[in-house]
């Protein structure tokens, strides 16, 4: 499985600097996802880390990407 091992990127939360790891297709969901908003992906990333509660972020991204993905399957 070729996007099976987690890429690091850095993104800004609030003016902090934080790695998050990802696989590359949850990457490439998360800046389509963040594209379709009208956000950027700090901006969307920003969101998702304001509700994520105790959830580590990585976890609330796929999530948020995932929930989008089925939403977007029942419209």
């Amino acid at each position: 499985m070729a996007g099976a091992r987690p890429v690091k990127h850095s993104l800004t939360l609030r003016g902090h600097r934080t790695s998050v790891s990802l696989e590359a297709e949850f990457w490439a969901a998360f800046r389509a996802l963040a594209e379709a908003r009208g956000l950027t992906l700090n901006a969307l990333a920003a969101e998702i880390d304001a509700g994520r509660g105790d959830v580590g972020l990585a976890s609330a991204i796929r999530v948020e990407v995932l929930r989008a993905a089925q939403a977007r399957s029942r419209a």
